[in-house]
């Protein structure tokens, strides 16, 4: 089926092209550009889009949960929530709270789910080997014991090659062992770096492992203690001088996790080409503490700490504009393209071009979301 989408403006890596016309068929991009350089085929079902920004669809990387359910017991519910905010790509992540039997059980079930769910395109792993000092409900994180592969070899073979990304702190004393059996069962893994103090110089001897991303930039990471009251270095610090890897980036609608003028700097050091828009979405029953009670998109543990967020990414991006003055091609970047790419799927998602995947999203100029597409076809 061929469909012709009409007084559109056309969100692409390098700009936008007004009152544009994109064609699809048989769920692919076929065609795209201006009215003018654009002609309807007669057979093509024609749509208008209202003069709407499509885009395409977002990637959502590290997503825990969302619409009152979570990834590792309801994928299923997750991803059609999230879909309808125009994420037609997630990653599902399974907290590192859970203990080794309830790892593989999640793994299990995200497996499933992706036979039946065209936007669940593997797992992103954060954990189980973190530094237990950082993140939410720290003092229940039971992988405090030492990495044993009794342990991680249950949770890697269920994961299989669905395991997109392994997070790792690289200062866990054995890490590399666990590191070299996780790309032993996929060789095509990604490692990142998450809830660590590593120093660059511990995170260089990763050597061949080298983590191509920073989980959550600004959030539960450490720095070494250095003498005479400097200041000191860490992940977060490795990040924005290494030019290869990329950070993801939580923007809330108050700039929470990542104060404003962070998110600025971030975006200053690293590019927009390397920053990567998460929403870090998670579950949670935890009452608000009452100075946040204001604020609809956050989540706490039981110590009043950060817990993830109850974001879409439809809401990041509009979050991101505000905190750091870019444009719409430059959020559907980090919330579409970046992703995509540090994944290694740009072959397929992540923009428009020919021969992609017609996974689009539909949005005003403040990214409410009007219509989403994927595989060519319109979700009601």
């Amino acid at each position: 089926m061929k469909t012709a989408i009409e007084n559109v403006h056309v969100v692409l890596e390098n700009g936008i092209i007004r009152n544009g016309v994109i064609i699809t068929e048989d769920g692919i991009i076929k065609e795209f550009g201006t009215k003018k350089e654009v002609s309807i085929p007669d057979d093509a079902q024609c749509i208008d889009a209202c003069g709407a920004y499509v885009g395409p669809g977002f990637v959502d990387i590290h997503v825990h949960g969302g619409g009152g359910y979570n990834v590792w017991d309801n994928p299923k519910k997750v991803a059609a929530f999230l879909l309808s905010h125009g994420e037609t790509s997630i990653l599902p992540s399974p907290p590192y709270e859970l203990n080794c039997e309830e790892y593989v059980c999640a793994a299990k079930t995200i497996g499933l789910a992706m036979k039946e769910c065209p936007s669940i395109k593997g797992m992103y792993m954060e954990g189980p080997y973190i530094n237990v000092k950082y993140g939410a409900y720290a003092h229940i994180n039971p992988w405090r014991h030492p990495i044993s592969k009794d342990d991680y070899a249950k949770i890697v073979d269920e994961a299989g090659k669905d395991a997109k990304v392994w997070v790792v702190a690289p200062e866990r004393e054995g890490i590399t062992e666990f590191m070299d059996y996780a790309r032993k069962v996929n060789p095509d893994v990604i490692f990142a770096i998450g809830h660590s103090e590593a120093t660059p110089i511990q995170i260089r001897k990763l050597g061949k492992f080298r983590p191509k991303i920073l989980t959550h930039a600004m959030n539960a990471t450490g720095r070494g203690d250095v003498p005479l009251g400097t200041r000191g270095y860490g992940p977060d610090e490795y990040c924005l001088k290494e030019s290869e890897m990329y950070a993801e980036l939580i923007s809330d609608s108050c700039s929470i996790h990542v104060h404003s003028e962070l998110q600025q700097l971030i975006l200053h050091c690293k590019g927009v080409e390397k920053v990567i828009l998460i929403t870090d979405n998670i579950h949670n029953a935890t009452p608000t503490p009452k100075e946040f009670a204001h604020i609809d998109d956050l989540n706490f543990d039981d110590c009043g700490s950060l817990s993830g967020s109850r974001l879409t990414m439809d809401q990041a991006c509009r979050n991101i504009m505000c905190s750091t003055n870019c444009g719409i091609a430059q959020a559907f970047l980090m919330a579409s393209t970046n992703p995509a790419k540090a994944i290694a799927m740009d072959a397929e998602i992540g923009s428009i071009d020919i021969g992609k995947r017609a996974d689009l999203v539909f949005v005003d100029d403040w990214f409410n979301v009007k219509k989403v597409m994927i595989g060519g076809s319109f979700i009601k």
